[in-house]
């Protein structure tokens, strides 16, 4: 897990949700809510939750690339660099004049591969923390990215 590695370099760390107020649909088929949930029991799980200064955040889509990342820095109080394996967000906070760490995609992690093969009825559970195995089997997800 990407963040656990950070725990050991960062003082503090603060995780984005992006889009929280976006209806659910096949690319996002969870509410800002249950992701939050997932984060959370992922990083109970790896104990990193409650022994690291770490807080979950919402950031509201705001059409403006720049004006997004102030935004996100705005929620976030101090901010020293900015990880992320997503290039979008990368630009955006370069354009804001935040250090971008680099994420390197973690072989077999891949939550596009995820809803694929719980949309067409694969397993997807190994590809998940058994925590959040468990809270997606609650909200019986697998039946919801079917259906959207």
């Amino acid at each position: 897990m990407v963040i656990k590695g950070m725990t050991k370099v960062c003082g503090k760390i603060v995780v984005a949700i992006g889009s929280p107020e976006a209806p659910k649909n096949a690319e996002n088929p969870f509410s800002a809510a249950e992701r939050r949930e997932m984060i959370q029991r992922a990083l109970q799980g790896e104990n990193i939750i409650p022994n690291f200064d770490l807080s979950i955040i919402e950031v509201p889509d705001v059409g403006d690339d720049e004006a997004w990342a102030k935004k996100c820095l705005e929620l976030s109080e101090t901010v020293h660099q900015v990880w992320t394996g997503n290039e979008w967000t990368k630009t955006c906070f370069e354009k804001v004049g935040v250090e971008v760490k680099d994420i390197k995609e973690v072989p077999g992690i891949s939550a596009t591969e995820i809803r694929r093969r719980m949309k067409e009825g694969g397993d997807w559970k190994a590809l998940v923390p058994p925590e959040v195995a468990s809270y997606l089997g609650e909200l019986n997800a697998s039946e919801r990215i079917r259906k959207i």
